[in-house]
């Protein structure tokens, strides 16, 4: 990063935009499911989110998949709550398909449009009062030095939200930084992917994975994993097919640079479609925020280790069940490294036969699926701040498996949930970890 100068600022007196009892920076689907089940309680809830409208990855980043609902054998369901209910919503539109088989890879393909405005339903039928085109840039303070407000920096200008409890969904982890939360990052952070929706996909007789690889060094390519899937019902394509390398998009300059680049690598893919000699594929839309995978973690009560998932450890404090597999994106070669619940490990490339093996010995009983902890996502020294999300406080490979939609769905609402115990008069958020361990 380049050293810039300081100057002094002071923005002068801010107008109170709302005194609520939780306030909720970042609005992705993860947000969204805290606020609403806070204010389903009878809270009262203002929820902050910097684009023009809810979702966050699946919406903004154009990834239209949620994983799997089950157990690790597919005979019993085991997520319910709001991830149920969008799913039942979206199906009454037209708006979702499922997978019929116990697929490791998807449950519900998604129409992440009629999914954006379906939130919009859930915000407004709930009484959560939204902030649109809303950053949250600051803390407020009391006397004591607690939390008492976020500043946002909006169309009006700056503005303070008043709370008692305070939902860090920003993903990247804005708000606990700002309020002084200690942070680390991964030796090697997952890269990002810039997806985006086509129509006139082709049929191709041979992988699409291997048509870019070819052509990789010609067009500039660093190449990563190859993917993608049409929307329900729909000859819209949408394909997960660049990769950001090397670079923490935690930081301004490097989100810039990053969002360009995945851009240009996407025109690169369809160029290089049309030279092989299939018809250029048709851009219909583009994100508008790139997928991230990974920037910061907090530090919490417990950091999640790869062992506690693969195991199925119990945690008397779940927030969230799942069996997706624990799944890292390469920094260096082209594909992704998957570890499985019932042992099986396997590198899937989009240009080379899978790489298959064990990680342990597959004779032994697997776990029917595995928890993460509230601890996890709960600062010490904070005691009415709780960090939602894919800042989560997890090693590399607890991360790998921890941080996709339906576990962070979960994640969400067990926030939201938690900060209504102490509005009405429950333990303190670090009190109920504690009291679970």
């Amino acid at each position: 990063m380049v050293e810039m100068e300081n100057v002094f600022y002071s923005p002068g007196e801010v107008p109170v935009l709302a005194d609520v009892d939780l306030c909720v920076a970042g609005g992705s689907c993860t947000g969204v499911f805290a606020a609403v089940t806070a204010a389903r309680s009878g809270a009262r809830v203002a929820l902050v989110e910097v684009q023009n409208r809810f979702g966050g990855t699946a919406v903004a980043s154009l990834v239209n998949y949620w994983h799997s609902l089950s157990t690790l054998d597919g005979s019993r369901q085991i997520v319910f709550g709001l991830t149920q209910e969008v799913i039942d919503r979206l199906a009454r539109r037209d708006a979702v398909e499922l997978a019929t088989d116990n697929n490791p890879s998807w449950y519900a393909r998604l129409n992440t449009e009629e999914l954006a405005i379906e939130l919009d339903e859930l915000v407004r039928e709930s009484g959560v009062l939204p902030f649109l085109h809303t950053r949250a840039v600051d803390v407020l303070r009391d006397d004591r030095g607690a939390l008492a407000g976020i500043v946002t920096a909006g169309k009006g200008g700056l503005g303070v939200l008043r709370a008692k409890y305070f939902i860090d969904a920003t993903g990247d982890g804005d708000l606990c930084v700002a309020a002084g939360v200690k942070m680390w990052r991964n030796a090697t952070l997952q890269p990002a992917t810039a997806c985006a929706r086509l129509s006139c996909w082709p049929q191709f007789k041979r992988p699409l994975g291997e048509l870019v690889h070819e052509a990789a060094q010609e067009f500039g390519l660093p190449e990563g994993d190859i993917w993608g899937t049409f929307l329900p019902h729909s000859n819209s394509y949408m394909l997960a097919g660049t990769k950001i390398s090397r670079t923490d998009l935690s930081d301004a300059a490097a989100l810039t640079a990053g969002e360009m680049e995945g851009r240009r690598q996407l025109r690169a893919i369809q160029d290089i479609i049309a030279r092989a000699g299939y018809t250029r594929p048709v851009l219909e839309a583009l994100p508008s925020l790139i997928g991230i995978r990974e920037t910061r973690h907090i530090h919490s009560l417990h950091r999640l280790k790869t062992e506690d998932l693969l195991s199925g450890r119990r945690f008397p404090d779940a927030a969230a069940r799942g069996t997706y597999r624990v799944d890292v994106h390469s920094q260096e070669r082209a594909g992704t490294r998957f570890l499985y619940l019932d042992g099986r490990e396997e590198f899937l490339s989009p240009y080379q036969p899978p790489e298959q093996g064990f990680w342990r010995d597959p004779s032994l009983p697997s776990p029917e699926y595995y928890e993460i902890p509230l601890r996890s996502l709960i600062p010490p020294g904070f005691d009415n701040l709780i960090a939602a999300g894919r800042m989560i406080d997890a090693e590399e490979g607890a991360y790998g498996a921890a941080r996709v939609m339906v576990n962070l769905n979960q994640i969400g609402e067990a926030a939201g949930a938690a900060a209504v115990r102490v509005l009405n008069g429950g333990r303190l958020i670090p009190e109920q970890a504690a009291s679970a361990c």
